[in-house]
């Protein structure tokens, strides 16, 4: 069928005869002489009013209907009279297209919890809030190819299924294919992989970062955007079993230029989902973070902070009775910490650089003072740090004795340790939670709130 979003309805310059219009009935009021639907399609937060006239035939074809069902209206669109609203639309036909029980749909005109709605979350996208939430994300999505794209980027895919840990926390999902009930045993007693799909062990990715390393060795640039999987039995506001990550790698790069990309890329993404998304960002403004697009104004024009670790921590350490967690040097800092650096002391973004090489991954470069490794995490206000990254070690011999040093098998490494004998370069990269960029875009303190269906740790 041919039909008109609601979005560019609304935004007609002229009356128009004869539009089609399809949607669902967020709410339905029956007055004396006249039926008002608020329609929804999903394209835009505004609702289009449609008003049926009792005595008409529409009447009849819309019978008991009312929120929650799908529909089909064909009339004209005329100026309204109503306060906030500049069009509305005079329905002509109408065609249910999908009944909704009213007794039994469970969305009505109120405003109902978010631990509700997490119950639901295959109709929670039809609410104010979260369809805002859905329309930030897709449109930040875009602005994130559109960033690197224009910077001469390529975007990579790399593979799902890993034999190593990029992290070295062991805290990954397993895939088998071997009867778990009657797991084939080595004469030693352990699991004997070598009757298993691949013939080792296989895990789900935590990210894509050393393969993409693989593919800037060729290309230059390239940024990889997609699922990873974390098996962490944490059940916080910021934790999910199964989340997205930007990842962009880079030659010929050294430490000043992933945090130049990074405060670019982060800009980039913050006006254009303000100059996009301006009805939602309206919305989470007023309900659920009433400083938010004064925040991320700040940060979008903002010169971002650069102070390393060790003047991060001498600035703490003046203020340790502030804080539930004492710093030190040596630990890692934590989001209060974070945070006061970036309200309090700065009032903007901050990268924080050189942290000592203990706390940091083994792929990342080691300084000249054999303590520190060239490593930023950018930390903004609100929430605390948003991005890690690093230059990577491109010393062979350099990388194989950090890895020996935390005692790391290097079986599975060797294509990577093999990235320095054949053309290694200076070269660095960062990742980005994307679902904690959508809540910094957002206001949402709740990572399941920014996940169309969340997968977390104790169930879906």
């Amino acid at each position: 069928m041919l039909r008109t979003l609601i979005r560019d309805a609304l935004a007609s310059e002229a009356p128009v005869a004869d539009l089609t219009v399809c949607g669902w009935i967020r709410t339905r009021r029956d007055a004396k002489d006249v039926i008002f639907l608020e329609i929804n399609d999903g394209s835009c937060l505004t609702n289009l009013q449609c008003v049926v006239d009792p005595d008409s035939p529409v009447r009849e074809k819309l019978g008991g209907d009312g929120t929650g069902a799908s529909l089909c209206v064909k009339g004209d669109l005329v100026a309204s009279p109503g306060k906030g609203q500049r069009w509305e639309l005079h329905a002509k036909t109408l065609r249910i297209l999908g009944h909704a029980d009213p007794e039994t749909y469970p969305l009505q005109k109120k405003r109902h919890s978010d631990e509700f709605l997490r119950s639901i979350a295959h109709l929670r996208v039809r609410t104010n809030k979260y369809s805002s939430v859905f329309r930030v994300r897709a449109r930040a999505a875009a602005a994130v190819h559109a960033f690197f794209r224009r910077n001469g980027f390529f975007w990579v895919h790399t593979p799902i299924l890993t034999g190593s840990d990029c992290e070295g926390a062991g805290e990954m999902f397993r895939v088998t294919t071997l009867d778990l009930d009657n797991l084939p045993k080595t004469e030693d007693g352990a699991v004997d992989y070598s009757k298993d799909f691949f013939e080792k062990p296989v895990n789900l990715t935590v990210s894509g970062q050393l393969e993409a390393e693989a593919m800037a060795m060729a290309f230059g640039k390239v940024y990889t955007f997609g699922p990873t999987f974390r098996a962490e039995k944490s059940f916080t506001t910021r934790h999910a079993a199964e989340f997205w990550m930007i990842e962009p790698e880079m030659a010929f790069c050294d430490l000043n230029g992933y945090m130049d990309n990074a405060e670019a890329m982060i800009k980039y993404v913050i006006r254009y989902v303000l100059d996009n998304c301006p009805d939602e960002m309206a919305f989470f403004n007023q309900f659920i973070d009433k400083g938010l697009v004064e925040r991320l104004e700040l940060v979008a024009n903002s010169e971002f902070a650069r102070i390393s670790y060790t003047e991060a921590i001498e600035i703490l350490k003046k203020n340790n009775k502030k804080f539930q967690y004492p710093v030190e040097w040596g630990v890692d800092i934590q989001t209060e910490h974070e945070r006061y650096l970036t309200e309090v002391v700065y009032k903007k973004p901050v990268f924080v650089t050189d942290y000592p090489k203990e706390i940091k991954s083994f792929y990342m470069k080691q300084n000249a003072d054999g303590k520190t490794v060239a490593a930023a995490d950018m930390l903004v206000p609100g929430i605390g740090e948003l991005i890690g990254g690093s230059q990577r070690e491109e010393d062979y011999g350099k990388l194989v004795a950090r890895m020996d040093e935390l005692g790391m098998d290097k079986t599975n490494y060797e294509w990577y340790l093999n990235l320095r004998k054949f053309g290694g370069v200076e070269h660095a990269g960062y990742g980005l939670g994307f679902e904690r960029m959508i809540m910094y875009l957002t206001g949402i303190q709740n990572i399941r709130d920014v996940l169309p269906f969340p997968r977390t740790a104790y169930g879906f």
